[in-house]
């Protein structure tokens, strides 16, 4: 890949002791794009309740063959003359081997992996990982962490990552646990961290730092981080919470602080945009195996039982999706995004009955927000309103279709059935991550340590095609990713578990037409590869 335009070029590193030149972006790279972000102008989500306006500029450089690189900020785009100073780790043992450990200032990874030969580069983001340069020296860093919303495997493991890697690779000795989220800058006592006190925390579950939803003031977080002499401000938490990061960003680049603020992804739903799938995603489709498998076996074991598991997927149904293509005894998998009916010919009833005609039993998965619009009809209950992060508040979709089938059954009297409810949501999110989850949380905070030492800031670090990434605020709360129906992900669930789609050709046809591309990875959907990859893009 050739250099980009903006960026100066210099020597290939030799070796990762090698000196370079200070590796930061120039303060107008390119053809600087300076309109204003799309995106809410209120931060609901975040538990924020005045609205704001939305200053955050897209920082765009453009290249040859419609390469475009969306770049996050830089300190040297709003603090004139700021000193850098060597990279520590060009000292550290531990990476005295490593050839070219240093990110090459032009590094960027590209958005659609999948291309046709005439395809234009397209969209790039900036590589994570160390710069020769810093921005920080060790001595001036006062760093805090904080956990926002919901649970999720692997919190502790990014919690520990940080402060070991702020520790170890750059002996940053100062880091502060912020307690009980955003409303803990400002009405809680912080927990200082080192490596002892987080050594072994990543074999528990939940968050040693405590977690709440809400609770976003911009001014006071940005007072207390000012009070307590805080130069950088890790954020671990879903879409809200890295609205509310972006909020902080804005409010420390307004008052010209040298405060970097960077966010990690954090959704158990896995349904943040742009990156390849979140962290907690593995654990968690590992873990509804264990009731899935239940389900199946108190099936199994009666006359005509059923066995119904509700999973995670509050908008998005990729948990259920994939444990489903991992467990091969579901017969059914309902998701928010694929609509269903339940009575007449072709709707869920049938199909049941059907099952159980032919194999004696079923197991049936559903995900938390599918089928709330059938249960508003059938239920005359009132608007059950928003939680704290402006999420809409949802009935147990699970209990109502079990009773549902109970009561189809029982009217109909063709059929006894044994049917067995089994909810496993809390005990999924609260447990610790499993091996995948916990290599790829190290990962991401690694990355995010590096990114705001070498000057970065506004910006989320995720996984993008396999390659750790550093990703503006606005690309991670423009929109929610979802499962795509009409695309072969689950066109494969739907050959796996026999179900029918309970949708008409007709529909089919009219959703093909007004979706949008069916994955961040492909030009259109005929570029779809045949083997599992790109989880949590709702494509293989």
């Amino acid at each position: 890949m050739g250099s980009i335009p903006a960026f100066p070029a210099f020597p290939a590193v030799k070796s990762s002791l090698a000196p370079e030149p200070r590796d930061r972006p120039a303060i107008n790279p390119g053809k600087l794009d300076g309109a204003a972000c799309s995106g809410s102008s209120s931060l609901s989500a975040a538990g924020g309740s005045a609205g704001v306006s939305d200053t955050t500029k897209k920082k765009i450089v453009t290249g040859d063959a419609g390469y475009i690189l969306e770049d996050v900020p830089h300190f040297s785009d709003y603090i004139p003359n700021l000193p850098s100073y060597p990279n520590p780790l060009q000292d550290n043992p531990s990476y005295s081997v490593v050839k070219q450990y240093f990110v090459h200032v032009d590094d960027s990874v590209p958005q659609k992996i999948v291309v046709h030969k005439d395809s234009p580069r397209g969209i790039h983001f900036r590589r994570a990982g160390p710069r020769q340069q810093v921005y920080f020296e060790a001595d001036d860093v006062q760093a805090c962490i904080v956990t926002c919303g919901g649970l999720c495997p692997g919190l502790n493991t990014v919690i520990r990552e940080i402060v070991c890697g702020l520790h170890h690779m750059y002996g940053v000795k100062r880091v502060l646990g912020i307690d009980g989220g955003y409303r803990g800058f400002y009405a809680r006592n912080t927990i200082p961290l080192t490596p002892k006190v987080v050594n072994d925390i990543h074999k528990r579950g939940g968050t040693i730092l405590g977690t709440s939803r809400g609770g976003h003031d911009t001014k006071k977080i940005v007072d207390s981080i000012q009070d307590r002499g805080i130069n950088q401000v890790y954020i671990i938490g879903g879409d809200g919470t890295q609205r509310g990061a972006s909020l902080i960003f804005e409010e420390v680049r307004r008052r010209g602080l040298k405060v970097a603020v960077a966010g990690i992804p954090k959704t158990i739903d896995n349904d943040v945009p742009v990156i390849d799938k979140s962290f907690g995603f593995d654990t968690a489709v590992e873990e509804a195996q264990r009731a899935i498998n239940a389900a199946h076996v108190e099936a199994e074991s009666i006359e005509n039982g059923i066995g119904v598991v509700k999973l995670m997927g509050r908008n998005s149904g990729f948990i259920a999706m994939y444990a489903t293509l991992a467990s091969r005894d579901v017969d059914c998998c309902l998701i928010p995004e694929s609509p269903f009916f339940l009575e007449g010919a072709g709707g869920l009833f049938e199909y049941i009955e059907k099952r159980l005609k032919e194999n004696g039993h079923m197991v049936l998965v559903i995900a938390e927000g599918a089928g709330q619009e059938l249960m508003s009809k059938s239920i005359q209950s009132l608007d059950n309103g928003k939680d704290a992060s402006g999420n809409k508040l949802l009935q147990d979709v699970g209990l109502w279709i079990s009773q549902k089938i109970k009561d189809h059954f029982s009217q109909q009297g063709k059929m006894t059935i044994n049917l067995k409810y089994i909810d496993p949501t809390y005990m999924i999110r609260a447990i610790p991550s499993i091996a995948s989850d916990n290599v790829y949380c190290t990962l991401l905070a690694q990355s995010v340590v590096h990114g705001t030492m070498a000057g970065y800031t506004g910006f989320t670090s995720g996984l993008v095609n396999g390659r750790q990434t550093y990703i503006p605020f606005y690309r991670i709360t423009e929109k929610q990713n979802n499962v795509v129906i009409t695309d072969r992900m689950w066109a494969r669930l739907l050959s796996s578990t026999n179900q029918p789609s309970f949708w008409s050709p007709k529909e089919v046809i009219e959703d093909k037409r007004q979706e949008e591309p069916p994955t961040e990875l492909l030009v259109d959907q005929d570029c779809a590869e045949d083997d599992l990859v790109g989880i949590g893009k709702g494509t293989g």
